[in-house]
């Protein structure tokens, strides 16, 4: 297993990498080939063998770095999430300074890194259902996200800025939740579905207002 580390500090147990360094060309081959099929059909309908000829390798090299092609979808959304943790970088911890701003560059940061890889989240959110190990490895992605979310909530209610309520793990829980369908209706157009350049200014409206019951929260 590999870490990531997100704006709270804290490690994030990873999905299973292939069987070489994450740099070996051959890999990153399958994998962008991978995402380049994932753009023009479903999971369901990709092949090793397309992955293999895709890469420029063999069916049997293939095989010397992942065991499947479900290992491939699972290295994919690792990276995926990897990138958009990376991307949130510490602004959780600066949500004081300017509470609107910083929790819609947030919100912004994952929509824009999940909408630059969209198919591998619908791929990886159709197949969910039926592949326990993309759906273990996202709830513990989402797990991380929602504690992340409830230690910012709560220190926002502990300056006054945020009301008492509802748990904020609990309040937490459903942001992230809400975010999860959300992008992914407009993503895959299955609606009904926010528009596309409506998304984030949609989200931070709920979760302004969730949050601090007011749209306009005072900064520090």
């Amino acid at each position: 297993m590999t870490t990531a580390r997100t704006a709270a500090g804290s490690a994030v147990p990873r999905g299973r990498r292939g069987a070489r360094s994450a740099g070996d060309h051959r890999e990153l081959a399958i994998l962008a080939t991978a995402e380049r099929l994932l753009e023009q059909r479903p999971f369901a309908d990709i092949s090793i063998d397309d992955l293999a000829r895709g890469a420029g390798i063999s069916r049997p090299t293939f095989y010397f770095y992942f065991a499947s092609k479900d290992a491939v979808l699972l290295t994919l959304l690792d990276r995926v999430t990897e990138e958009a943790d990376a991307a949130a970088g510490d602004v959780l911890d600066r949500v004081a300074e300017d509470p609107r701003a910083r929790w819609r560059e947030l919100i912004s940061r994952f929509h824009d890194t999940f909408r630059e890889h969209k198919a591998v989240a619908l791929a990886c959110a159709q197949v969910r259902g039926t592949n326990a190990e993309v759906r273990e490895l996202w709830a513990t992605v989402l797990e991380h996200w929602v504690r992340c979310t409830e230690t910012a909530v709560a220190a926002e209610r502990r300056r006054g800025a945020a009301p008492d309520g509802l748990p904020a793990r609990d309040l937490a829980i459903a942001l992230n939740s809400m975010n999860e369908r959300v992008m992914y209706a407009t993503f895959a157009a299955d609606g009904p579905a926010v528009a596309e350049p409506d998304v984030v200014d949609v989200l931070l409206d709920v979760w302004l207002s969730t949050i601090y019951r007011s749209t306009a929260p005072p900064p520090a």
